[in-house]
């Protein structure tokens, strides 16, 4: 039977380098076959080396967090807060072992990163980018300084509030995650995301056709763009923007290929004056 002195306790100066150690290096050598896995372990080394003095303890220990690990780097802090919690329990002689913590990671990968991309690339960074967007206009660098240092704010703090509640709830919180009010969360913040993303195109995006036809005494009996208005007004808009989510959803083309065609086409449209950038020389 343990005694209060032999329960084993992770300090405050432990969590917080784990903390740092998962802020700083979650992506740390990232590959398509490990993803976030090195940086896992990483984080939790602190952790084991203050749970167990013994070498060989500590490789046993570390071994349960080899497997391949991915998810949203913002929210997966929490489940490094929970598998610290979980470690602190397996040390202390609780019915916890290795096969048990990585099952748990396995299991919160997914919903954490579909709440993560909603919640943080769906919804928090257009929000910030838009706002960031008007206060640039005319050139200020104003913009660009407020998303930097919001950003980071948000990251820094964010992560270490989940990284702190994780700890503190351990595998209390996996039930949430997983079950039915993580489900409800996670389609309420795609949809919220959706919406922020749908309201961040009509605002910032705005595809247009200088297309017309004239006809022998050089007047314009078709205007391409005011026909397009008067059936829907912004369809080319719209167009394009299915047009970039079917490559990239359902040709799996990378962001960069992506905008790569988008530069050819537009550079095409110019040429044939389907385009018109607006510019003079």
């Amino acid at each position: 039977m343990q005694t209060t002195e032999d329960v084993k306790k992770i300090d405050k100066k432990t969590l917080s380098h784990s903390f740092h150690l998962w802020f700083w290096g979650a992506l740390t050598c990232f590959s398509q076959e490990h993803m976030q896995t090195f940086g896992y372990m990483a984080s939790m080394l602190p952790i084991i080396k203050k749970l167990y003095p013994k070498h060989d303890d500590q490789v046993k220990a570390i071994h349960a967090y080899t497997a391949f690990f991915n998810t949203n780097p913002m929210l997966g802090t929490v489940i490094v807060g929970i598998t610290a919690s979980m470690e602190e329990a397996r040390a202390n002689g609780k019915q916890i072992d290795g096969e048990t913590i990585n099952d748990m990671r396995a299991g919160l990968m997914g919903p954490i990163a579909g709440i993560g991309d909603s919640l943080i690339d769906g919804t928090l960074i257009p929000i910030l980018l838009g706002i960031s967007l008007g206060m640039s206009t005319g050139g200020s660098p104003v913009g660009a300084i407020f998303y930097i240092v919001a950003w980071v704010l948000i990251a820094y703090f964010g992560q270490r509030f989940l990284y702190y509640r994780g700890y503190k709830f351990g595998d209390k919180a996996v039930s949430f995650l997983v079950g039915a009010q993580g489900a409800a969360v996670r389609h309420a913040v795609g949809v919220v995301g959706s919406m922020v993303v749908g309201g961040v195109l009509a605002t910032w995006v705005n595809v247009t056709t200088s297309f017309k036809l004239r006809g022998a005494d050089g007047k314009v009996f078709l205007n391409l763009q005011d026909k397009l208005n008067s059936i829907y007004p912004g369809l080319l808009t719209v167009a394009i923007t299915m047009f970039c989510w079917w490559l990239m959803s359902k040709k799996h083309v990378s962001a960069i290929w992506t905008m790569i065609i988008l530069v050819g086409v537009s550079l095409v449209g110019v040429l044939l004056g389907v385009f018109n950038p607006g510019l003079s020389y």
